[in-house]
């Protein structure tokens, strides 16, 4: 049995005019689902919204903004779609379980979506963000000398951007420290042996009228008396920066800062002219301490890595000390540590830790 013409156009057309409502309707959907405006309408992402309107990706100097698609919703198809599927937990979580509907509850959920996210950028090479960054199109000449250098680290070590710039537009989740780590590294370093060859202060300590100490540095155990010890510290001193010590000739690590009694009391040799026509001699002091101090430096390594893991690897990816120099590190640790809450005292440990650690200490 023939059909006849029109029958046949009636069915095709009708067969296209199906099809074209289904494929374009449920581009239609999937379009308006992914605006802001669809993302706002769900009251627990209230919080995120106002984290985003004081970031840059909303507001900035080049007048370009990226919404909630342009970040969470990758445009490779399958990708894509994946991603709109995985998000019906959100609306379900949000009409069903009320999992996040407070900001008490927001905040304790907060690192567990944050990993999710991130896991998922990890996954496709922080695909959206590529989507308007480009690393061929970076004038790097005009990015901060700290920023240069961090992207040449993530270059080299096929690092992706999320591993780096977790905060650009939300807040990341609350770096934690346990407050009693501390308290536990000073009441091990009461119980140093008193005939210990050589010692460390935990933290910066003084010397009496001469000056004070910084962490970590190595002191020869002279003697003890009645608690106090007497120490011998050794360093180098650069010409026009004589109330410094440092750790070696041409590596700034600072050891301690002298008083004039300080500088007046050091046993000196030559000073001699570096490579930069910087001079330099050898020094050492013997001053007595009353502050704790460690027979080995692994107790306050261990807890810098504590430090390391909560207020920088929260943010971007682990920096192993050996990759940068002992100069290079104290400028690094200061730019980073100016953007957490990490304490001026834990800070000089951490920074310690990584000119103790650099490469130019450890070899490679």
């Amino acid at each position: 049995m023939k059909l006849k013409k029109t029958t046949l156009a009636v069915i095709v057309a009708s067969s296209i005019g199906i099809g074209w409502l289904t494929l374009g309707g449920t581009q239609v959907i999937l379009d308006k689902t992914s605006s802001t405006e669809f993302c706002l309408s769900c009251h627990s992402m209230e919080t995120p919204y106002k984290e985003y309107l004081g970031s840059v990706h909303f507001s900035n100097a080049k007048g370009i903004r990226a919404e909630c698609s342009d970040c969470h919703i990758p445009q490779e198809p399958m990708e894509y779609l994946w991603t709109k599927i995985r998000a019906t937990k959100d609306v379900y979580h949000e009409f069903v379980t009320g999992k996040i509907d407070t900001d008490e509850k927001y905040e304790q959920h907060r690192a567990a979506m944050a990993e999710t996210v991130w896991e998922q950028m990890r996954g496709n090479d922080s695909a959206t963000c590529r989507s308007c960054h480009d690393e061929d199109a970076m004038e790097t000449y005009e990015q901060s000398e700290e920023a240069q250098k961090m992207h040449l680290y993530a270059a080299e070590n096929d690092q992706t951007c999320i591993d780096c710039h977790k905060g650009v537009a939300h807040l990341p989740p609350e770096a934690k420290m346990d407050s009693t780590a501390l308290d536990h590294l000073l009441d091990e370093a009461k119980t140093t042996p008193v005939d210990a060859k050589v010692v460390y202060p935990v933290q910066t300590i003084a010397m009496g009228d001469l000056g004070s100490i910084n962490p970590a540095t190595p002191l020869k155990n002279l003697k003890d008396e009645g608690g106090k010890r007497q120490v011998e510290l050794s360093g180098y001193q650069m010409q026009g920066a004589e109330q410094v010590l440092y750790m070696g000739e041409g590596q700034r690590a600072i050891i301690a800062t002298l008083t004039k009694d300080g500088e007046s009391a050091l046993k000196a040799g030559e000073f001699k002219a570096d490579a930069y026509g910087n001079q330099w001699r050898p020094v050492s002091l013997v001053a007595t301490i009353e502050a704790p101090v460690l027979d080995s430096q692994q107790p306050l390594w261990n807890y810098a890595e504590q430090l390391d893991n909560v207020f920088c690897s929260t943010c971007h990816a682990k920096i192993p000390a050996n990759h940068f120099t002992v100069n290079a590190w104290p400028s690094i640790a200061k730019g980073m540590g100016d953007r957490t809450s990490i304490s001026a005292e834990d800070l000089e440990i951490l920074t310690k830790f990584f000119q103790y650690n650099a490469k130019d200490v450890v070899g490679h």
